[in-house]
C-alpha cells in the first residue's frame, strides 16, 4: 500500500547541533540538550533569544551524550549517562531529557539508577537569559545595552528585560522544588536502587508583561496539545505518493513534514496556517518566500495560499512610510518582532522592501481562484489584488516607462529587492555592480502574470471589459519585455538580461532569473529554444542544478550566496517554465539533479548549495549558514510532482489540464486522494501514460498541456 508523504520527522540533528521548530518558536542546543551563549544556539520566540544558557551538571560534571532523537519538529529526547567514577568503566545513573517546544519550553527530566544499591545524585542547571535579537545571535554580535533582572520566587525564576518600549521575560519554573539562586536550580538526593527520579521545568515567555500560554504545560499530556493536534490534522489531510523511485519519494515525505514544521498561525485567526520562510533564522511571515512556497504546495495544501494571502493582505501597505518603504498597495517584505526591528524599523514590525511580493500576491490570488477553493474567501482578496495593481503601476514603476524598478528609500532598507538581495547580485557580465534603480527581469515576468491571472478572475465575474484591458496590458508588457531585456549573442542565440539599471542599459550577466521568465509565460516562443540552450549550458547548469550566475561571468563565485550557489527552489521554478514551452528533457534534467543531490542531504534539499561542478568531484558541496528546513526549498519537490503532471486546474470552469510527462527515473508514479471539487482525485501514470482511477463529479479532464502563453 501507497503510504502519505508524512514518514519522517522535520527536526533537524544536523552535525553537532539539535533544532526545534513550531511556529514562533525553535530551539537549538548541542546533542546533549545543553545551550550556550556565545554560538548560534538557545530558546527563541518572535525573534528574540529568551534562554541563552541551559547548562545540566549531574555530580559536579556534564553527563556525557549517548543520543539524540527528533520524535517530530517540536520534540526531542536526549539520552545522557553520568561520567563513571575513577576506576569503572560504566554509570548507573541515565539521564533522559525529554523537550517538547512551543511558545516557549518544557523539558522532562528524569533519573534512572540502574545500580544495587541507592545512589547519591548532586543535579545543577544553569540558566540565563539575554533576550538578544535573532540576528544578533546568528552572525555573533550580542551587545546588550538595556535592563535585565532576576527575581527568586518560591518554585522558580524570572528574568525581565527593558529597553524603551521593549520588555521581555521568561518564567523558569519546577514541578519539584529545588535549592534557588539567580538562575541556579540544584537538587541534592538519593535515587533508589533501580528507581526514579523526575521534575519537569517548565519556560513561559513573557511579552509586554504578559505571560503566554505555553502549548506544553507541565502535568498536561504531551499526546494531546495543540501542536501535535495540527500535525496529526495535516497529515491526515495529505494525498498519498508512491513512485518506483525510493530517493524522490524520500524526498517528498521529508519535503511535506518540513512544510508542517514552517507553519506559523497568527494568534488573531488561530485557524490561519501561514508558511514560515525557514528555520531556524527566518520563522516568521516573508511576502515573496511564503507566497511562492505557498504556489508550490497547492498541490498538497492549498489552505496554506488562502492563509498566507489573508495574512498579507491584512498588513498590506496603507501608508508612505520612506522607514520602512511602507507604500499604499504594496506587500510586505517580511514581519519582524525583535528588538532590531523595533530600532531599525520607526517601532514598526513590517518592512516593505521588495519588489516582487506585490506581482505575486496577485498571481498567488488568481491561482487560488483557478483551483476553486472557497470562492467567497478568495474573491474577498480580488480588492487587495486590485490595489496591489495599483501600486504596480505607480510607486512600483518609479519612472513611468511600464516596469516595476526598485530603489531603497533609506540607508536601513535592502540594497536589492528581488529574491537575490544580496548586495552584490545584480552586476554586469564584466563584474561590475548595476546602480538602482533597478527593473529585474522576473519580477516583469510576475507582472505580466499577475495581469494574466486578475484578467481571468475579471473573465470568470462576467466583467469582459476588465479583462480584454488585462490581457491588453499584459500583451503590451510581453512586447515591450521581449525587445529590452533581450541579449542577441548570434543569429538564433541569446538570452535574457538579468534587468534594466538607472540609465535603462542591459545587466547583461547571464543568471537564472530568465527561467522564472518562463515559468510567468512572458516568454515569446520564438525566444525559448535559446533560453533553454543557455540554462543548460554547461556554463549554466552544474550537472546538479542551474546556477544562480553563469561561471563565464566575472564575479562568479561558486560558495557565493547569490552569484554561482545553486538554490533548489530557483530549480523546481526552472524546470516548470522549461516545461511549460513544452522543453521536456531539459526540464527532467533539472529535476533529476535536484533530486540526486538530496540524497547526500539526507534526503532533503537544503537552502542553497555550492555551484561546483558535479564532475570530477562527484558530491554537492554544502553552503555554511543555510536554512534547513526552508520553505520554498522543502516546497520545491512539490513543484517538481506537478511539473512532471503538467498538472493546472481550472475549476470554476469544470476543466483539469493534466498531461504527464514522468520522467524514466521515477517509472511508475501513484497519487491517490488530491482534493478537487468537493471530491477526490486519483491517478496513476508511466512516462506520458495516464489511467484516471477516480473523477469527481463534474470535472472533464484534459489531456494536452496548458498553452505556454497569451
Amino acid at each position: 500500500m501507497p503510504e502519505p508523504w508524512t514518514t519522517s520527522a522535520s527536526a533537524s540533528l544536523a552535525g553537532s547541533a539539535v533544532t526545534l521548530v513550531e511556529g514562533a518558536a525553535f530551539c537549538i542546543s548541542d546533542r546533549s540538550g545543553d545551550m550556550q551563549p556565545h554560538i548560534a544556539q538557545g530558546l527563541f520566540f518572535r525573534d528574540t533569544r529568551f534562554i541563552s544558557l541551559w547548562r545540566l551538571r549531574v555530580n559536579g560534571a556534564s553527563p556525557e551524550p549517548l543520543t539524540a532523537t527528533a520524535r517530530d519538529p517540536f520534540s526531542a529526547s536526549f539520552v545522557l549517562r553520568d561520567q563513571p567514577r575513577g576506576g569503572h568503566a560504566d554509570s548507573n545513573l541515565v539521564i533522559f531529557r525529554h523537550r517538547y517546544v512551543g511558545q516557549g519550553m518544557r523539558e522532562d527530566l528524569t533519573l534512572h539508577n540502574y545500580g544495587e544499591e541507592p545512589a547519591f545524585c548532586a543535579i545543577e542547571l544553569h540558566v540565563e537569559a539575554d533576550f538578544a535579537d535573532v540576528f544578533e545571535v546568528k552572525e555573533g554580535r550580542v551587545e546588550k545595552v538595556g535592563n535585565l533582572d532576576v527575581e527568586v520566587g518560591e518554585h522558580g525564576f524570572t528574568f525581565a528585560y527593558s529597553r524603551g518600549a521593549f520588555r521581555r521575560g521568561a518564567y523558569v519554573a519546577f514541578s519539584e522544588r529545588p535549592r534557588l539562586s539567580e538562575g541556579h536550580a540544584t537538587y541534592e538526593l538519593i535515587v533508589p536502587a533501580g528507581g526514579q527520579w523526575s521534575t519537569c521545568i517548565q519556560v513561559t515567555p513573557i511579552v509586554d508583561g504578559e505571560p503566554l500560554t505555553p502549548r506544553y504545560a507541565c502535568g498536561d499530556p504531551v499526546e494531546h496539545s495543540a501542536p501535535l493536534e495540527r500535525l496529526e490534522e495535516w497529515r491526515r489531510r495529505l494525498p498519498v505518493v508512491s513512485c518506483d523511485d525510493p530517493q524522490f519519494d524520500a524526498l517528498l515525505a521529508r519535503s511535506t513534514e518540513d512544510l508542517a514544521a514552517l507553519r506559523i498561525f497568527d494568534p488573531d485567526y488561530p485557524d490561519r496556517a501561514v508558511v514560515a520562510a525557514g528555520a531556524p533564522w527566518f520563522m516568521t511571515l516573508f511576502g515573496r518566500d511564503s507566497l511562492i512556497t505557498s504556489w508550490m504546495a497547492m498541490l498538497v495544501d492549498p489552505d496554506l495560499a488562502l492563509g498566507t494571502l489573508e495574512t498579507l493582505a491584512r498588513y498590506q501597505g496603507a501608508d508612505v512610510n520612506p522607514i520602512t518603504e511602507e507604500e499604499p498597495g504594496r506587500i510586505l517584505h517580511e514581519m519582524r518582532f525583535g528588538e532590531s526591528a523595533a530600532l531599525m524599523l520607526g517601532g514598526g514590525r513590517a518592512y516593505y522592501g521588495t519588489a516582487d511580493a506585490t506581482p505575486l500576491f496577485v498571481m498567488l490570488v488568481g491561482e487560488l481562484s483557478r483551483w476553486g477553493n472557497q470562492r467567497e474567501a478568495v474573491d474577498a482578496l480580488l480588492p487587495a489584488a486590485d490595489r496591489a495593481l495599483e501600486w504596480m503601476r505607480t510607486f512600483g514603476d518609479k519612472d513611468g516607462d511600464g516596469y516595476i524598478e526598485y530603489q531603497r528609500t533609506s540607508d536601513r532598507g535592502l540594497r536589492n529587492q528581488g529574491w537575490k538581495d544580496s548586495w552584490d547580485s545584480m552586476r554586469f557580465a564584466d563584474g561590475r555592480l548595476a546602480e538602482a534603480p533597478i527593473a529585474l527581469a522576473e519580477v516583469q515576468g510576475y507582472a505580466y502574470a499577475a495581469l494574466v491571472a486578475r484578467g481571468h478572475c475579471a473573465t470568470e465575474a462576467g466583467d469582459e471589459d476588465l479583462a480584454t484591458k488585462l490581457r491588453d496590458e499584459a500583451r503590451e508588457l510581453r512586447t515591450r519585455f521581449n525587445r529590452d531585456f533581450w541579449v542577441q549573442t548570434g543569429d538564433d542565440e541569446g538570452y535574457f538580461a538579468i534587468g534594466l539599471d538607472r540609465d535603462k542599459r542591459r545587466i547583461d550577466a547571464m543568471a537564472s532569473n530568465m527561467g522564472h521568465c518562463l515559468w510567468t509565460g512572458i516568454v515569446e516562443p520564438e525566444k525559448a529554444p535559446a533560453v533553454a540552450r543557455a540554462l543548460l549550458a554547461p556554463d549554466m547548469f552544474s550537472g546538479w542544478g542551474v546556477r544562480t550566475l553563469g561561471r563565464h561571468n566575472d564575479g562568479f563565485n561558486p560558495i557565493s550566496y547569490h552569484c554561482g550557489s545553486i538554490w533548489p527552489h530557483d530549480n523546481a521554478i526552472v524546470a516548470a517554465g522549461l516545461m511549460r514551452y513544452g522543453f521536456v528533457e531539459q526540464s527532467h534534467r533539472v529535476m533529476e539533479g535536484l533530486v540526486e543531490a538530496s540524497a547526500w542531504f539526507g534526503d532533503l534539499l537544503p537552502e542553497l548549495f555550492a555551484g561546483f561542478d558535479r564532475e570530477p568531484m562527484r558530491f554537492p558541496v554544502s553552503y555554511p549558514t543555510s536554512c534547513s528546513p526552508q520553505a520554498w526549498a522543502a516546497a520545491s519537490p512539490l513543484l517538481f510532482l506537478r511539473t512532471m503532471l503538467r498538472f493546472e486546474p481550472d475549476i470554476r470552469s469544470g476543466t483539469l489540464h493534466l498531461a504527464p510527462a514522468v520522467p524514466d527515473w521515477i517509472g511508475r508514479l501513484r497519487l491517490d486522494r488530491i482534493a478537487l471539487m468537493g471530491g477526490e482525485l486519483t491517478i496513476e501514470m508511466e512516462g506520458e501514460a495516464l489511467h484516471a482511477l477516480a473523477v469527481p463529479d463534474g470535472l472533464k479532464v484534459v489531456h494536452e498541456p496548458r498553452a505556454s502563453t497569451l
